[in-house]
């Protein structure tokens, strides 16, 4: 049983009962985001994130240094690509989930990236064993967190949050609400998949999927972005700590 009822076309904002818990979801107040929302984050997070990242190269960066600036690049892109989506047409937080939710759903939140870290482990081992690529594109979080304490802890903040909080913004807050307008499993599916797509064909393209998906439901289901910001860092926190005890930095 969820706090919040929520439509299949809409995320809404629950009322508030005098003792603090929701009710029947009040009207949104804001139009919600669509098409021209969604294709504006995307030009601007490619533009910032594979437009600097393909550039980053060619300055002769130590690979620590680059490393970081690389492993921060997706929640910056993200960020940019929220802010222009919002100042579009409707200029409201709310509108795109971004709004307060329960400690119950924060707590699911982090369940089910516990449980998401688990299942993207069993889908990384399947797409080896039907590809057999098992190259990975992220040994460089693992440079830029191999610098020392200073860089590790760098990395994994960038790696750990910056990147939830980008990639969530965009990607659920924008994305997924768009998509939730045509029904409630064509939204999910379909954002995942944009969102496991940007990450490219290989190795973290089943990690993505997993995270994708169990991201918009959480904003389906809640109406807020923040659970699904709790599955990602989650999802996300391990990775540069475990790449770079694994010496692949």
């Amino acid at each position: 049983m969820t706090m919040f009822k929520v439509s299949s076309n809409s995320p809404q904002e629950p009322e508030k009962t005098t003792a603090g818990s929701s009710t029947q979801p009040a009207r949104n107040r804001f139009p919600r985001p669509s098409l021209p929302e969604g294709i504006v984050g995307l030009i601007v997070f490619s533009v910032v994130g594979y437009g600097i990242g393909s550039q980053l190269s060619r300055l002769g960066l130590d690979p620590v240094i680059y490393g970081l600036i690389f492993t921060a690049l997706s929640g910056v892109a993200g960020i940019a690509g929220f802010a222009a989506a919002v100042r579009l047409r409707i200029r409201s937080l709310s509108a795109f989930g971004v709004r307060r939710v329960s400690r119950r759903w924060l707590l699911i939140g982090v369940g089910a990236g516990l449980v998401a870290f688990m299942v993207k482990g069993l889908a990384v081992l399947v797409y080896i064993a039907i590809t057999g690529d098992s190259s990975t594109p992220q040994t460089i979080y693992a440079e830029g967190g191999s610098g020392g304490v200073l860089s590790l802890i760098l990395a994994t903040l960038f790696l750990g949050v910056l990147t939830p909080l980008g990639e969530e913004l965009l990607f659920r807050g924008v994305i997924a609400n768009v998509l939730l307008r045509y029904g409630p499993v064509f939204g999910v599916v379909s954002s995942a998949l944009i969102f496991a797509l940007m990450h490219g064909i290989n190795i973290v393209f089943p990690a993505a999927l997993v995270m994708g998906l169990v991201g918009a439901e959480l904003l389906r289901r809640s109406g807020s972005v923040w659970p699904a910001i709790v599955v990602h860092i989650v999802f996300n926190l391990p990775t540069v700590p475990v790449m770079v005890a694994a010496g692949m930095g």
